[in-house]
């Protein structure tokens, strides 16, 4: 049979990158699947963080910063160590980007505060001098939409098998036991905040956008699976 093949360079070509690509397979998928499972200690964003990273798709905050530091010394001096596949297990969509007019933000949770953010999102320039970014006043103003965060934290749980309501992970339960959970993480955010009407509304039962946008940038990074 091998002597017929050598004589038929196309039959012979095909058997061996069908074999090839078998072998291959075999080889890589296993790596590939191991990778991609969380990383050790890993949680699911919380109820706050996912309202937050709502937020962030609907200001295409993705469109100007990346969340991916590649492995290279000059992005790992700037932006901290590189990222891993397996910190991405529980984003959809991934957030990765493949355009930088401001910096990278997968760590940006390791070395920028809450009352840093607070001020930079109202007046970018008087943090960043020479700042492109626009400013964002009306998320001071506008509530979240809780129950859409809710909706999408259980569709996670729920479809994709993401760990809320186990042992040292987020809780959900119910939309009203959410909802008091939400509101309790949110007060304890803006306790490092400084705009009064922020905790104002707060007693008010309402929480504004600009705490759940914080609550997701505080969680990015290393600090995300430090517990």
């Amino acid at each position: 049979m091998f002597h017929w093949l050598e004589k038929n360079p196309f039959f012979f070509t095909t058997a061996f990158l069908l074999v090839f690509s078998i072998a291959g397979l075999v080889e890589i998928l296993p790596d590939f699947a191991k990778a991609s499972r969380p990383t050790e200690n890993l949680k699911p964003y919380t109820l706050l963080e996912t309202a937050g990273r709502q937020i962030y798709i609907a200001e295409s905050c993705n469109a100007c910063h990346s969340q991916l530091v590649r492995p290279f010394k000059a992005e790992t001096d700037r932006y901290g160590a590189y990222s891993l596949s397996g910190e991405y297990a529980y984003d959809r969509p991934f957030l990765w980007g493949s355009k930088r007019t401001g910096p990278d933000l997968h760590r940006v949770g390791d070395y920028r505060t809450t009352d840093w953010h607070e001020e930079h999102m109202l007046n970018p320039e008087a943090v960043v001098p020479g700042s492109i970014m626009p400013a964002y006043p009306h998320l001071y103003e506008k509530s979240v939409d809780v129950d859409t965060a809710y909706a999408e934290a259980y569709t996670q749980k729920v479809v994709f098998g993401v760990p809320y309501d186990t042992e040292n992970n987020p809780k959900l339960g119910d939309l009203e036991a959410a909802r008091a959970e939400i509101l309790a993480e949110a007060k304890i955010l803006a306790e490092d905040m400084k705009d009064p009407e922020i905790k104002a509304a707060l007693e008010r039962g309402e929480i504004k956008q600009i705490v759940a946008l914080i609550a997701y940038l505080n969680s990015l990074g290393q600090k995300r699976r430090a517990n």
